[in-house]
């Protein structure tokens, strides 16, 4: 059985949390700018980043040398709720951050039904133009910042997903997903790219999601998407914990 490989950074309280492992990621990525005169770097969206996105646009950073994309994108249009682009324009693409190179998956959702979503010919044409639009990145990536649902799910690599076992395979950057217990199709950064990454974080807060956490450690299963990150990456997995 393999077994987790993860570093631990406890933290008294998320605000700490946020101020710490801003600071820890502006580090990386001024020593890949110093290395090779750019940084890549992955976000994940929902509401939990939002203190970090904060705590990291004010880092002085060489921001023009920073390429900043996301883990993962619900296909809604990018002015919608729920929109991971929209968040990280206003909460991380700011200040000093504001001179950042963003790069969504997407510009425009051509074809998107409120009530639908997209079509599955629109869907795989939204894929192929995005990976295009990857495909001249410096990879790999430097930093990537995900998440984990009380489900277990990391990126958008939802147990049960349609689409599920390309993005848990593919060597290509880009897969789609289409979860069954979440809203909206979705596009997301493959297993392979993540677990490429020079550095993994995971951010943690909560009782339930400790629990998760936990379990997943214990071994590996696409029950659990985040235990195929936490057993498979070849470096340890930065887990910043918060109560």
């Amino acid at each position: 059985m393999s077994l987790a490989r993860c570093d631990l950074h406890p933290c008294p309280d998320g605000d700490t949390l946020a101020q710490a492992l801003a600071a820890d990621i502006a580090g990386r990525l001024r020593a890949a700018v110093a290395e090779r005169g750019q940084a890549l770097l992955a976000v994940s969206g929902g509401r939990s980043p939002v203190p970090l996105f904060q705590q990291l646009a004010r880092q002085a950073l060489p921001w023009a040398r920073v390429t900043v994309l996301l883990v993962d994108e619900r296909c809604v249009p990018p002015g919608h709720a729920d929109s991971n682009s929209a968040l990280v324009r206003q909460h991380l693409l700011q200040g000093p951050a504001a001179a950042a190179h963003w790069l969504p998956f997407f510009d425009t959702l051509p074809g998107f039904d409120a009530r639908q979503g997209l079509a599955r010919a629109a869907l795989l044409a939204l894929t192929d133009a995005a990976q295009q639009r990857l495909s001249a990145l410096p990879w790999p990536l430097d930093v990537a910042v995900l998440g984990m649902g009380e489900d277990g799910h990391t990126a958008s690599l939802f147990l049960g997903a349609a689409g599920l076992a390309q993005a848990l395979l593919s060597e290509r950057p880009l897969a789609w997903t289409v979860p069954a217990t979440a809203p909206h199709a979705r596009l997301t950064l493959t297993l392979p790219t993540l677990l490429a990454a020079r550095c993994l974080v995971l951010p943690l807060a909560g009782a339930n999601k400790h629990a998760v956490f936990r379990q997943a450690c214990a071994a590996p299963t696409a029950d659990l998407p985040i235990s195929l990150v936490l057993h498979q990456a070849p470096r340890p997995v930065h887990v910043w914990q918060a109560p």
